[in-house]
């Protein structure tokens, strides 16, 4: 098909197809107009097959096309996008024979430079005759002319540069298309005009998922010497970009989906089946899933007039044992939550969990590669596991729990990340299995600090019970036949029904929800135990937040506006299962928060106190060193067992209190 022809079929097709939006972008003063290819495969099956085999020509052709029409033209640029199923490629399926073709892959991005002038055509005036030559600038070299029509070589002046906007990205595979141990396959797209304006850029931020449709050009590779290798490299000049996964915020909700929605939040027993649908392959645990669901929703992030956010993402910690099914409640939720990432403990690191500088190969200098936690900002990051990550690698999850942003300071970067990102993690006692006998806070291998982080604890126990375990061999068996199909909302209405009610929902507390928290944290504050002359601490303003997090969340998932007292009474019996099951002391029998966020209970806090004075008396009678049999003898006449003492004075030693300068004798430091 020749030129000529080529641009009166796409005015024909345009005239008949696109006339409209054509108009419309030309009076709002767009420079690019999106055709779908579905629509010229249907006027012109030819074309269409054209443009696939040398798309630079014929979208030329198609830019002529409408400079044809009577609008201000100049600089149009024409998009395609819907290409057919057959022009999807695999970013490791790239062969040579793909250069110069239309096509589109899927990936994730994982970099992105920094946006930059890029020179397309250059004119320059010859000095000798005046004549202007225009030299087009496609490869990544600066061309001058080398010789003038007159005859005349050497140098010539500079008139003006054409400068479009570039910008480069690294789109990586998406892990659910990998197969066994492959490692992701990565490749260098360039995007132009258009698709690197303000509203774009969005789209095109590390960790969104997108397609890009472009011609594959390869790109000679210098070596040392300055000569070419013979190898090149490959990069795509993008066309048109979408993206694929969207945030809460971004998810299209048609009419029928939205009357769906409505008429489940005013369902008498809608909250009820949507819990049952949360997880309906995972047996029980009933608590647990209705957490999840308001961790889902989430509560309202506020900044408040001196510029402090408060939170309002409700982080979720699972501690249980082997085989409960922790992992696959993560896996699950992973699919239900419409922005997610999972990350496993082992293979998991700090810089992979925040935030990473790397060399960029683009503009040669430092780049930040973002990690999970910010990856998944507005969505919600699933960690397993948790207990087998480094110490140091924990650490870095601090901020972003709390604070929600992440700082790096290395390499010449100063950056903070946003990091508005919800958490639900898991992970076992610390000897594999909960003992029975043992209170549940010490078998939770954690640092306290990170603990603290965590708006609810759920111990998940496997306890051998003969009906319990009846109910549950039948339902696994018959999971296996295939017999328990979805719940009775599809996964499909559960994510867009999250969505709108995080897009069009921001519940207010009313004054009888504010009466009812308030009564049940005074009422808490007030039962703690009194031991030694210090009182426990039953519950904290942490836990005060979480509360009013989690009425947000209930009201939300009613698509109610105002947060009752209905909402506040589902928050404090959660809040109140997680605290008698792990906050309780196993002495006084009172819930003491002490044993979560410090790790030592207040009874115990106690009796240190009076080890160290019995120490200090011994020490005025007996002299610097003082035999530990003494303090035994001393504290047992106290009323403290010869075991208790024995491990305290051990903690104390490790404290640095006080230290052993020969066998059985102890001194204060």
């Amino acid at each position: 098909m020749e030129a000529a022809e080529q641009i009166k079929k796409f005015q024909e097709f345009l005239e008949n197809y696109y006339k409209t939006e054509l108009l419309e972008a030309a009076r709002t003063g767009k420079k690019f107009l999106i055709i779908d290819f579905l629509d010229l495969a249907k006027f012109d099956p030819g074309l269409s097959e054209l443009l696939l085999e040398n798309p630079e020509d014929v979208i030329k052709a198609a830019e002529i096309a409408i400079e044809q029409f009577d609008i201000d033209a100049k600089d149009f640029k024409v998009r395609f996008k819907n290409l057919l199923d057959s022009q999807k490629m695999n970013i490791r399926d790239i062969r040579s024979e793909h250069i110069g073709k239309f096509l589109f892959v899927v990936g994730l991005v994982r970099q992105k430079s920094d946006v930059r002038p890029q020179v397309t055509s250059a004119k320059f005036e010859c000095p000798s005759c005046g004549n202007v030559l225009t030299v087009l600038q496609l490869d990544t070299k600066f061309k001058e002319p080398t010789r003038c029509g007159c005859g005349r070589k050497g140098k010539f002046r500079l008139l003006s540069k054409e400068l479009v906007d570039a910008q480069g990205i690294v789109l990586e595979e998406v892990p659910e298309e990998l197969e066994g141990g492959e490692q992701p396959k990565r490749i260098n797209v360039l995007l132009k005009n258009d698709l690197v304006s303000p509203m774009s850029d969005k789209k095109t931020n590390p960790g969104t998922k997108i397609c890009v449709v472009g011609v594959l050009k390869e790109i000679p590779i210098a070596g040392r010497d300055g000569g070419q290798l013979t190898r090149f490299e490959l990069m795509i000049e993008s066309n048109f970009v979408d993206s694929l996964e969207e945030e809460f915020g971004e998810i299209k909700i048609s009419e029928e989906e939205l009357k769906q929605i409505i008429e489940l939040s005013e369902d008498p027993r809608g909250y009820e089946k949507i819990i049952e649908s949360i997880a309906p392959s995972i047996y029980g645990h009933e608590r647990i899933k209705e957490a999840l669901f308001l961790q889902l929703m989430g509560g309202v992030r506020k900044i408040r007039s001196d510029g402090v956010p408060s939170r309002g993402d409700i982080h979720i910690l699972l501690i249980g044992d082997p085989g409960s099914g922790k992992s696959q409640l993560l896996r699950r939720m992973c699919v239900v939550a419409p922005k997610g990432r999972y990350v496993s403990g082992k293979g998991a690191t700090g810089a992979g969990l925040t935030a990473a500088v790397v060399k960029d190969e683009f503009l040669h200098g430092w780049a930040l590669e973002a990690g999970a936690l910010v990856l998944a900002n507005r969505g919600i990051c699933f960690i397993d596991e948790l207990d087998k990550m480094n110490k140091e690698d924990r650490s870095a999850m601090h901020e972003a729990l709390e604070q929600q942003q992440v700082s790096i300071s290395k390499a010449n970067i100063q950056a903070t990340l946003r990091c508005e990102t919800t958490v639900l993690a898991a992970a076992n006692p610390k000897f594999g299995r909960f003992d029975p006998y043992e209170a549940i806070p010490n078998q939770i291998d954690l640092p306290t600090t990170l603990l603290n982080r965590f708006d609810l604890i759920f111990p998940i126990k496997d306890l051998p019970n003969v009906a319990k375990d009846k109910e549950l061999t039948s339902f696994i068996l018959d999971l296996h036949q295939d017999k328990i199909g979805d719940g009775e909302v599809s996964t499909k209405l559960l994510r867009k029904y999250i969505a709108y009610a995080k897009q069009h929902i921001s519940p207010k507390l009313t004054d009888g929800a504010i009466a009812e928290i308030k009564d049940y944290f005074l009422k808490m504050r007030g039962s703690g135990s009194n031991e030694g002359g210090m009182k426990s601490v039953p519950i904290s303003a942490r836990q005060l937040e979480a509360l009013i997090r989690l009425a947000e969340a209930s009201a939300r998932a009613r698509l109610a506006d105002k947060v009752s007292k209905k909402d506040a009474k589902r928050a404090i019996s959660i809040v109140h299962y997680c605290l008698e099951q792990i906050g309780i002391d196993p002495e006084t029998g009172k819930i003491d928060i002490d044993r979560i966020t410090t790790g030592i209970s207040t009874t115990e806090r106690g009796k240190i106190h009076t080890i160290k004075d019995i120490i200090v008396e011994l020490e005025d009678k007996l002299g610097k060193t003082i035999p530990i049999e003494e303090v035994v003898k001393e504290c047992v006449a106290h009323g403290l067992s010869e075991t208790e003492v024995e491990e305290i004075i051990d903690k104390l030693r490790r404290s640095g209190d006080i230290y052993e300068p020969k066998r059985g004798w102890i001194s204060r430091l």
